[in-house]
């Protein structure tokens, strides 16, 4: 904290934020103590610029001539004792926060009721600021062959406030594409002195241990004798929440284009016909997801498109012409959102003449066409083909599908194909793309056609290997993004939006058959709904199989019974375990839910890779509809695992189930027992 030039203190951090996507104290150490304080030497280079020799360093409060001003930082705002309590009952009245609070689904809430109910229980002001801007370059606790990786999945949402007694009279927006946002209020001082002149508080700040003060010759509001009947304190103003749909809307937009103009490339790629990835991720052709991300790039295009017609924010337009290879120079600027998104949002259909239906190739092209992305429509089967050949030749051995009478290895191998060409055809157009189109052609600032970023699609539900460079949605769950269409379809006039919430989610990477269309959930052997009540299980209550099985009977004790549920906890954790390995690779994506398997920076493990070599450990794997299978591959038994087998959790569920059908048992006989007796004694 400084004024005039003189540093009057160093707060260090008294608490650091050390789980979910930060790991401070790999890097730091939080500060000696409450009340601590001590002198501390400015560097050289320091002293000639303030012109002074050293300051104090702690947890202490700035003393003006008429209040006292004190600050808490980021995670010590969430503490369960924060610092502002103890300062405030020794005389702080305001109270700062520069923050560093990223952004999840309804965390906003959270956020300000913790300040609120601070600033209801002790009084003062509270000065809350938080940047609005995704922070790229931040270090993570990973390395890789020596290089340390960053983290570009986090967006900080901004919402600064102001806050006095409990009531908000300032805020700053949550989703803006502006770099700097400044929040100001006119407050009472004289309101902190009424509200704080209860019994209660003035017996309990009798006993509050005493802050060391350093004190500025300053004030920060006029003498009484100079009152200007013109300043009057700010009126209470009604809190911004937004919906979770909006939400989903506003915050990956907003992110999306600060990863787009930072990164200098040409635009965005989106595959509309799955994405790029691996089938265990049960990606549909233009389902939800892929959906979901082009209207997200949409609401990107209508947030740029409306700073530049507002023209508040120079620097969209600037940007937005460096990245569409426009010269600083130029007179262009967009009419609508779809003139924004057929500069820099390609589409394309990489569909399969046998495995893809015509209502999805459809889907593809009218939902490009509403948001005016430059789209592509083809088919793969060429290359399909001359894989399976090239394979063929060299084996003699002829893959098919499950539907013709092949094997699950070969109708799993047959799909992977599709899934990996769609990836190199991806990043083929992705590359070349903006010189097929002329990026930079005719711009005598630069010739470089540049690239674009390759969008992925995987939400957090199904999220274990997708390839491609930044993925929007990869930390909302499945049924977040349904609900975010339906909101979509109606706020931004898309009614064609509803076709892709009554599709069924499908890969289409079988072909489709009189009796058959593959499902995702059938192929998963769970539902999304219960994907998603898994995840919350596994990471937010940090549950493993026992822990969840014991919650689920409570949840679904009424339409399974126990050993079903068993059945389907050990289902998703046999899933989830041989899967773990790939979320070391997965694609950057931006932060948002509380139950993220991102293991990069959110979802860390400490666990070693092994293999399983007894088939005893796991005597039958769950496959859909049909039912229980024995495992006969014993390739199966091969694969990494990076968590224990669960065997020790899996006996003590069995012990449980047979413990209840034995008290069901007994309960059962003595019904029975009794009812016999009642009916002797009416013979």
């Amino acid at each position: 904290m400084s004024y005039n030039k003189e540093i009057l203190l160093i707060r260090p951090k008294l608490s650091l934020a050390n789980d979910g996507n930060y790991r401070e104290m790999r890097y730091f150490s939080p500060w000696k103590g409450e009340r601590i304080v001590e002198d501390f030497y400015l560097p050289r280079s320091i002293q000639k610029i303030v012109g002074q020799k050293k300051t104090r360093i702690g947890d202490a409060l700035i003393s003006t001539r008429d209040s006292c001003v004190g600050t808490e930082t980021c995670e010590e705002l969430f503490t369960p004792r924060a610092p502002g309590i103890g300062a405030g009952l020794d005389g702080c009245e305001i109270m700062s926060n520069s923050s560093g609070s990223h952004h999840e689904l309804r965390k906003l809430n959270t956020r300000i009721e913790l300040i609120r109910e601070a600033t209801l229980k002790a009084g003062g002001i509270y000065l809350y600021a938080n940047p609005p801007k995704t922070r790229l370059g931040i270090p993570i606790p990973t390395r890789i062959n020596g290089i340390n990786l960053e983290n570009p999945g986090l967006f900080y949402d901004g919402s600064a406030m102001i806050i006095i007694n409990g009531v908000v009279v300032a805020q700053g927006s949550q989703f803006s594409l502006r770099d700097v946002e400044v929040v100001t209020a006119t407050v009472d001082l004289e309101d902190v002195r009424s509200y704080r002149s209860s019994k209660s508080r003035a017996l309990q700040a009798t006993k509050q241990p005493s802050y060391e003060r350093v004190e500025v010759e300053m004030s920060l509001s006029n003498d009484p004798e100079d009152v200007d009947l013109l300043v009057r304190p700010s009126l209470p103003s009604d809190v911004r929440f937004y919906t979770p749909e909006e939400e989903i809307s506003l915050g990956p937009a907003c992110w999306l284009w600060d990863y787009l103009r930072r990164s200098k490339q040409a635009g965005f790629f989106l595959p509309l016909s799955g994405d790029p990835k691996s089938v265990h991720t049960y990606q549909g052709l233009l389902g939800i997801d892929s959906c979901a991300t082009a209207v997200i790039v949409h609401s990107m295009c209508r947030l740029v498109h409306g700073d530049i017609a507002e023209g508040k924010n120079s620097q969209v337009l600037k940007d937005l012409l460096n990245i569409v290879g426009e010269p600083s120079t130029s007179s262009w600027v967009p009419k609508s959102s779809q003139e924004v998104a057929s500069r820099l949002f390609h589409t394309a259909y990489l569909g399969m003449q046998e495995n893809s239906a015509p209502d999805t190739r459809s889907r593809s092209k009218n939902l490009a066409m509403a948001i005016g992305s430059y789209h592509l429509d083809l088919n793969i089967d060429g290359p399909y083909k001359a894989i399976v050949s090239l394979f063929s030749s060299v084996t003699s051995y002829v893959p098919k599908y499950k539907v013709y009478g092949g094997t699950n290895a070969s109708n799993l191998a047959l799909q992977n194909i599709q899934a990996r060409l769609r990836m190199v055809l991806s990043y083929l157009f992705a590359q070349l793309l903006p010189t097929v189109r002329g990026r930079n052609a005719d711009n005598p600032e630069t010739s470089s056609p540049g690239g674009l970023l390759v969008l992925g699609s995987a939400n957090v539900d199904e999220s274990l290997c997708s390839s491609a460079d930044i993925n929007p949605i990869g930390g909302i769950s499945k049924t977040d993004l349904k609900r975010f269409i339906l909101w979509a379809s109606t706020s931004f006039d898309m009614p064609l939006l509803q076709s892709f919430i009554d599709a069924p989610p499908t890969a289409e990477l079988e072909p489709i058959t009189a009796d058959y269309t593959q499902s995702d959930e059938a192929d998963m052997g769970m539902t999304y709904a219960e994907l998603s009540v898994y995840g919350r299980l596994r990471k937010e209550d940090k549950l493993g199989p026992y822990g969840a099985w014991s919650k689920l009977l409570h949840l679904w004790g009424d339409k399974m019974s126990p050993q079903q549920v068993y059945e389907k906890v050990k289902w998703f954790f046999w899933c989830y375990s041989i899967n773990r390995h790939k979320m070391t690779t997965l694609t950057p994506s931006l932060h948002m839910e509380s139950y993220s398997p991102d293991d990069n920076r959110f979802d860390l493990r400490f666990v070693h890779p092994f293999y399983i070599s007894r088939l005893s450990q796991f005597p039958y794997v769950h496959l859909g509809k049909l039912g229980r299978l024995r495992i006969a591959d014993k390739t199966l038994s091969l694969r990494p695992f990076l968590y224990p087998n669960f065997t020790w959790a899996y006996k003590k569920i069995e012990r449980s189930i047979a413990a209840l059908e034995e008290r069901g048992k007994k309960v059962l006989s003595a019904v029975e027992s009794k009812s016999a007796t009642g009916v002797k004694k009416t013979v």
